[in-house]
């Protein structure tokens, strides 16, 4: 059986699908599964294992110029692509008008069908056309967590069990422990004792302040943990210096692409984070992590525990979480520390 998977964007939404490439893999081995994703987030998707194809695609640059040479060069591209191969199945995990029209263009087998959403979760996007192109809509609670969410609607149209434990499946390359953490750590043949502090993301609302980081870092620092700081924009360049100039043992990661930054994280002995893409790859790597909420958006796109298994957790409270509140949930999903001298804030 061969399958496709429609999932655009963003970050933390790709991430979010990743189980259900998992899930398919454990009730259909011999399944083949491809992905339709922004070309910004292939990289991410080429590391999910079980896809086969990934084919990218550029419609939020294409729909800047609809009309240019250029786009209708690259979107003939684009769909020669997608009609190489014919699918059984085409699941439309995005929900959206872009992602009805890569669902209704994609090339079906015979008895092929489109499987879609037929109605809005709360807290997600979703819009009419994903129903009109779909052959089979599906409709789910609409109180759901997002990974949930792709996950019910696989397993209700490919009429599987889904399995009580979550795997993504992602997967991250061993990083020569000089390039991973370069002046932190002393010896090749130590692992690294680094903690990576995701502390941008888009938005302004979701930030934790600079004086949190720094008290957070200092405690990790009385635990014989060093921090890495990444950052994707000036702002967070600017942010991650000002972090790191207060610390005595921490480095500013260079501006990294999408699957160096899996293999940085995946380097790290665990991760604390804002609500934000990276923090999304920390869950999916399976690193100990907290995640930092300042909204009551943690039920729908925050860690869940798989089988009970806690290491992961999310920490939410108005305006914003406290930096003993940060601390305990660190505590929690990090037990085992070497260093018998743990610090405290």
């Amino acid at each position: 059986m061969k399958i496709l998977i429609v999932k655009l964007s963003s970050l933390g939404d790709v991430v979010h699908a990743m189980p259900v490439v998992q899930d398919i893999r454990r009730a259909m081995p011999h399944a083949e599964v491809d992905w339709v994703v922004e070309r910004g987030f292939a990289p991410l998707v080429r590391r999910c294992a079980g896809v086969g194809r990934v084919i990218e695609c550029e419609l939020r640059r294409w729909r800047k110029a609809p009309l240019s040479s250029d786009t209708r060069r690259a979107f003939a591209s684009f769909k020669a692509d997608l009609h190489s191969e014919a699918y059984d199945a085409v699941l439309d995990l995005q929900g959206l008008s872009k992602s009805a029209l890569v669902a209704w263009l994609t090339r079906l087998t015979p008895q092929g069908r489109r499987y879609a959403m037929a109605n809005q979760t709360e807290g997600s996007g979703y819009e009419a056309p994903t129903r009109w192109v779909a052959d089979v809509a599906v409709t789910l609670p609409t109180h759901i967590h997002a990974l949930t969410r792709s996950r019910e609607l696989s397993a209700r149209v490919l009429a599987y069990q889904l399995p009580d434990s979550i795997s993504f499946g992602l997967q991250a390359k061993v990083v020569p422990l000089p390039d991973a953490i370069k002046g932190v750590a002393s010896e090749a043949t130590t692992a690294p004792r680094v903690v990576a502090l995701v502390h941008g993301t888009s938005r302004a609302d979701k930030l934790w302040p600079v004086a949190n980081w720094i008290e957070l870092a200092l405690a990790l620092h009385a635990q014989g943990l060093a921090v890495a700081l990444p950052h994707g924009s000036d702002e967070e360049a600017r942010r991650a210096t000002e972090i790191a100039a207060a610390l005595p043992n921490a480095v500013v990661w260079p501006r990294l692409a999408l699957d160096e930054l899996v293999d940085r994280l995946g380097a790290c002995v665990g991760v604390i984070g804002v609500d934000s893409g990276l923090s999304h790859i920390a869950v999916a790597l399976d690193r100990p992590h907290v995640q930092l909420y300042n909204f009551d958006t943690a039920w729908r796109t925050g860690p869940l525990t798989s089988a009970g298994v806690v290491r992961q957790v999310s920490v939410f409270s108005e305006p914003e979480p406290s930096m003993q509140a940060v601390w305990q949930a660190w505590r929690q999903v990090f037990k085992a520390v070497p260093n018998p001298s743990e610090g405290a804030p």
